[in-house]
């Protein structure tokens, strides 16, 4: 008899899937303009407050989610990656790139307070509630520069040894764990410490970007750039399965109610993955989105997915023996794609 490998046979079986429920589990809802000029990178959700943030070039953008419209945005964050928001401050923190500072800006009225230098070119940054203290990941300074978010103060500077990408905290573990995209592993802090307890490998998955948390089951979840989504056990920090995914992965998110994993990527796909079993991932639905929906939020409350995109220009050809270059992004056509469960757009 003929073996099949087992991830052709899981992309295939999710392929099924979706298409005996005709458009999947989820499907497109709306686009919600969001205009101007430069690119974009991470958006968060305070899922309370019905805010979305999008980093935009020199700018974040603060999205309604009630009404799906801009309701402002907070200027002077130079190349800024990511913005968290901590609302027991009442206070949100970005990470500017090109000025390697991270901007504290007040949630009432969206205006910097101050500035706090960080590592070199800060990139992913998430809030650790223990401790009331927001990670700023420093791709660039293979750091990442811990600030006590009530006193808008520098607790600690801790070295990953490699090019931190995005992180996701543990809360009930007193970890956050970031991904180390050049050495191809899961950075493991205790925030008790303000140190790297361990490493782990995440073989055979490569260039990881993106990761979500199972912190119930116990299961961290990698977007890798090699077309795989892997599956981490956090107590043994060992590999327990894997699926296949889309080119271009940047952002993953993990719904606790639904069990679902998504992993967006620059492809114009997103793999939405079940945890079927505590060692078993299974491939549901192949999204299509749109290029360059690379990145991703997850509203809990509703179960909807928010991923950014724009137009793009034609891709310049690049000299001879010179590397490729990036077409450009079409000014005023930067948008937000929203997915919701099927039966919810039914409903």
């Amino acid at each position: 008899m003929l073996s099949i490998p087992r991830w052709i046979t899981g992309c295939w079986l999710g392929l099924v899937c979706a298409t005996a429920m005709g458009n999947g589990p989820y499907e497109f809802v709306t686009e919600i303009p969001i205009g101007g000029e430069g690119g974009w990178d991470i958006l968060t959700i305070d899922s309370a407050a019905r805010r979305l943030y999008l980093s935009h070039a020199t700018k974040v953008i603060v999205v309604d989610l009630n009404t799906n419209t801009i309701a402002g945005e907070i200027a002077d964050t130079p190349g800024v990656h990511g913005f968290v928001a901590v609302p027991e401050v009442q206070r949100g923190f970005s990470s500017n790139g090109k000025e390697s500072k991270s901007s504290v800006v007040d949630l009432r009225t969206l205006k910097t307070t101050s500035k706090i230098e960080t590592g070199q070119n800060p990139d992913a940054v998430v809030y650790e509630p223990r401790h009331g203290e927001v990670y700023v990941f420093n791709h660039a300074g293979n750091s990442v520069t811990v600030i006590n978010s009530k006193v808008a103060t520098i607790s600690a500077t801790i070295p990953l040894g490699g090019t931190p990408e995005f992180a996701t905290v543990d809360e009930t573990a007193g970890r956050v764990y970031c991904n180390i995209e050049d050495k191809n592993e899961v950075a493991v802090i205790d925030a008790d410490k303000h140190e790297v307890v361990a490493h782990w490998s995440l073989a055979p998955g490569e260039g990881p970007s993106g990761i979500a948390l199972d912190a119930m089951h116990h299961r961290l979840f990698s977007g890798c750039h090699n077309k795989m989504m892997v599956m981490i056990d956090t107590e043994s920090g060992k590999v327990i399965d894997t699926v296949p995914i889309g080119a271009g992965v940047d952002g993953c998110a993990f719904d606790d109610a639904t069990q679902l994993v998504f992993a967006s990527c620059g492809d114009g796909t997103a793999t939405i993955a079940k945890e079927e079993a505590p060692n078993k991932l299974t491939v549901v639905q192949i999204l299509k989105t749109e290029r360059g929906a690379r990145t991703m939020a997850l509203d809990p409350k509703t179960h909807r997915i928010y991923l950014p995109t724009a137009k793009f220009e034609p891709t310049p050809s690049p000299s001879p023996g010179a590397s490729p270059v990036r077409p450009g992004i079409v000014p005023n056509t930067l948008k937000l794609l929203v997915y919701a469960p099927a039966e919810s757009v039914k409903d």
